[in-house]
């Protein structure tokens, strides 16, 4: 187990398996935005990616969760989930936007994966279409998260993330939508991840105001943490039991419990979301490396992390400085 310079753990690793999307999201890619995306000999193959996850787990990493862009655009992605699932973790999710999954959630879970969390963020054609970027019905999204209860990745998780003036009032259908179904729901605050999806602080609906819309339509009680480093705050329905959670990075930050590490398609490691800077690895990895020496440059990179972004970000915005941050298609959040 290894610790950074302020005491965090290494127990979570997200790995970005692609930086290409079928959606164009607002969150992310705004229309009109071209970018130059990742050729295929770039990408970590999927020997690849097994390699470092195998050599940094005694660092710590418990937990594994694939993202994208969209993961599911991945050839065979299901190859990846097998080798990953041979080794001891304790956890191997996928981030999706939902799209593929109605065909791909039975290979999945085939394959090793244990559960899903689906990008939802509008129950309404218009607004989802709007965020995403193309014309797409909310129920092909609904069929592949039913598909997943199907076929036990479970427990499924919705994240919804809110915009004031935007999505902000399904806040409460939403809820009742997929309490109905069992489903755990996430409502993030909107989070100027990148550096071109259009945030400001105006647009935020907080944590703390999602909470008292829902206290007044359903009975909630707190449920403690399962974990140091968990970034919701989660309740309770107390008619069934079934949760709620909100992640609030922007009025209530969590830098000082962030337990994760991120690799990107293309080979590079980040130690925070919003990162400026970000650590080649994949020259260890296609060359003649040890388990050894990819654990000691990652122990290096881990120990002297200082990232705390959002607790300094109304210091950024108040000196009218921004830094740079890697684009969320390539993170995968």
């Amino acid at each position: 187990m290894i610790k950074d310079t302020l005491g965090r753990e290494l127990h979570d690793l997200r790995i970005s398996v692609t930086d290409r999307c079928n959606f164009r999201c607002s969150f992310c890619m705004p229309e009109g935005e071209e970018y130059e995306f990742f050729r295929r000999e770039e990408i970590l193959s999927f020997e690849e990616i097994t390699k470092f996850v195998m050599a940094i787990i005694p660092l710590g990493v418990k937990k594994v969760r694939l993202t994208g862009g969209e993961p599911l655009l991945r050839r065979n992605l299901e190859r990846l989930i097998a080798y990953l699932s041979e080794l001891p973790l304790e956890d191997l999710s996928l981030t999706t936007n939902g799209f593929l999954l109605k065909e791909k959630a039975k290979l999945l879970k085939e394959a090793g994966l244990k559960r899903v969390t689906v990008s939802l963020h509008s129950l309404k054609d218009e607004v989802f279409s709007r965020l995403v970027g193309r014309k797409v019905k909310v129920y092909q999204i609904i069929e592949g998260i039913e598909e997943s209860l199907k076929v036990g990745l479970t427990p499924v998780k919705v994240n919804v993330c809110v915009i004031r003036g935007i999505n902000h009032t399904e806040i409460v259908d939403i809820a009742r939508f997929f309490k109905s179904m069992g489903v755990v729901v996430r409502f993030i605050e909107f989070m100027d991840v990148g550096n071109i999806n259009g945030w400001s602080l105006e647009k935020v609906y907080s944590a703390r105001e999602m909470l008292e819309l829902l206290s007044k339509r359903f009975e909630l009680e707190p449920v403690e943490k399962s974990y140091r480093g968990e970034v919701a705050d989660r309740y309770r329905y107390k008619d069934d039991g079934v949760e709620v959670g909100f992640i609030s990075s922007i009025t209530q930050p969590f830098c000082g419990d962030c337990n994760r590490l991120r690799l990107t398609a293309d080979g590079k490691v980040l130690t925070c979301l919003f990162a400026q800077d970000c650590y080649d690895v994949k020259g260890l990895i296609r060359g003649s490396a040890s388990d050894e020496e990819i654990r000691e440059f990652i122990s290096k990179i881990w120990a002297w992390r200082s990232d705390r972004y959002s607790e300094q970000r109304l210091e950024f915005l108040e000196n009218g400085i921004m830094p740079r941050k890697v684009e969320m298609f390539r993170v995968g959040g």
